[in-house]
């Protein structure tokens, strides 16, 4: 079976589209589109443990970080789609309706006399006030707006679209975290089992020691001190075997933080988990993370965006065109008074017209914007230079991380191989009287510090090849899926 760190090596492009040329295609589509085929291909093999690979599938779904930063992602792309719609036509309609009365506050009558009779009469002239009288008018209309020239809008466009790239650069950054994420706490977890194992066994043999010394001591063939000694040993071995235990609880509740659920048993490192050097050279892992850095890359979208904000405020000052349609419709009641017809009808309204505006002076906002506008450019290209350097010296340190820790490792076996030999060697010399019980202790206590080395020096050689390929940005769930491969059920 392959190693599963550093087979793809230097020159491996991570499939994650930096240019995003139309649509944004974030890592976690291709996470979970990549987890979900090789699902079937584990679909064979079931366990009761939780392994690495189901708890990445858990955190794709559950981890609140990964949610919130895609929730903050989709809301900061609308920003692009609003200042998009400045170039678009805008369409309105719109109507109204109104009723219009009038009359005297009090009915106005008029004193006539008949002719026939002769007679004086009052005659009503006009009704006062009535809503029941009136008239009514409605209109309706719908107008028409295009910009036909407005480069501000255009950069302002521009400007939005190289900050959504940024951004969803910066989602696939959150993503490959997660990654790392859930693998630190996964092997957290295994290396908080694998110290708790060895101190119980120190524990183990503490407790034989001190048995067997008081069983010595009782029938005369050591003294009272021996036993105190080992009593204090196995005091201490005892106390730290309670400390590692609650280590390891709190371990798992990290596990558990990220995927919502509870993991009480997980796979654990196989024996042979092999400990290899790191393929290509320094220069090569160099000038591959220069070129798939994820942080490198929102550096340079968000100078791209500053740059075109500039070009934006520049553009204010420019004349703008805009086509203006309009189309409308009145009807009105004609008003009546004193039997004759006032007014009335309907008509038919359109306007199509370019209008020209020239900005000449604002106060002095435009030459303010402009420079803060330049400023954030000044800010953007200094950001991108130490976005650079701290990648340059991020990677030279996993690098070497890597590398010592192969070292390390030997070496953790060699002092293990030292230790129990000297271990032998003294507990030999203690039964012939020429070693005492405290070089025993002593000897004892450097086994097992080496057997907690060796444990500790695995796993950060795991995360730590991990991290060398996160820093490069080329950390892929297919990592995941090859050092799931070296897992197996605990006994």
């Amino acid at each position: 079976m392959p190693a599963p760190v550093f087979k793809n090596g230097p020159g491996i492009r991570l499939p994650f589209n930096h240019s995003l040329p139309r649509q944004v295609l974030t890592m976690t589509h291709f996470i979970k589109s990549l987890l979900m085929l090789l699902a079937l291909s584990l679909a064979s093999w079931q366990a009761s443990a939780d392994d690495l690979f189901d708890i990445l599938q858990l955190a794709l779904d559950n981890d609140p970080v990964l949610r919130q930063a895609e929730a903050s992602y989709r809301s900061n792309r609308e920003t692009m789609i609003q200042t998009r719609s400045a170039l678009l036509p805008n369409l309105g309609a719109g109507g109204g309706t109104s009723r219009l009365t009038s009359g005297p506050t009090s009915s106005i009558y008029r004193d006539v006399t008949n002719p026939m009779t002769g007679e004086s009469m009052r005659v009503l002239v006009q009704r006062e006030h009535s809503f029941s009288n009136g008239v009514n008018n409605h209109n309706w209309g719908i107008s028409l707006n295009q910009s036909v020239l407005n480069l501000a809008n255009w950069y302002n466009f521009q400007s939005a679209r190289a900050t959504n790239r940024a951004a969803a650069v910066n989602l696939a950054a959150q993503e490959q975290e997660l990654i790392m994420r859930v693998a630190t706490a996964y092997f957290d977890v295994l290396r908080a089992l694998d110290l708790l194992e060895v101190n119980i066994q120190e524990e183990e043999a503490a407790q034989r020691s001190f048995e067997q010394t008081s069983q010595r001591e009782e029938v005369g063939l050591v003294a009272i001190t021996d036993v105190y000694d080992a009593q204090a040993a196995y005091d201490l071995a005892r106390n730290t075997t309670i400390l590692q235990a609650d280590i390891l609880r709190s371990r798992y509740e990290v596990l558990e933080a990220i995927t919502g659920q509870s993991h009480p048993e997980i796979d654990v490192l196989r024996d042979d988990f092999p400990v290899l050097d790191v393929e290509g050279s320094l220069e090569e892992w160099e000038s591959q993370a220069m070129e798939n850095s994820l942080a490198v890359t929102a550096a340079e979208f968000n100078l791209d965006a500053s740059r075109k904000t500039l070009q934006a405020r520049k553009s204010d000052r420019l004349p703008t065109i805009d086509f203006v349609g309009q189309f409308g419709h009145f009807a009105t009641q004609p008003i009546v008074s004193q039997g004759i017809q006032i007014g009335g009808g309907s008509s038919d309204r359109t306007q199509l017209a370019l209008n020209l505006s020239i900005p000449i002076y604002s106060g002095g906002a435009m030459r303010s914007r402009q420079r803060a506008a330049e400023y954030g450019v000044m800010a953007a290209e200094e950001s991108l230079e130490l976005t650079e350097r701290q990648l340059i010296q991020n990677i030279r340190n996993a690098y070497r991380r890597v590398a010592t820790d192969v070292l390390v490792i030997a070496q953790r076996q060699q002092s293990i191989t030292s230790a129990q030999s000297s271990l032998e060697a003294t507990e030999l010399g203690a039964e012939v009287g020429t070693r005492n019980i405290v070089e025993v202790l002593r000897a004892r206590e450097i086994l097992f510090r080496a057997l907690r080395a060796y444990a500790d020096a695995r796993y950060n050689y795991v995360i730590d090849s991990l991290i060398l390929k996160q820093v490069a940005g080329i950390l892929t769930p297919q990592d995941i899926i090859e050092l799931n491969n070296w897992l197996q059920e605990g006994e």
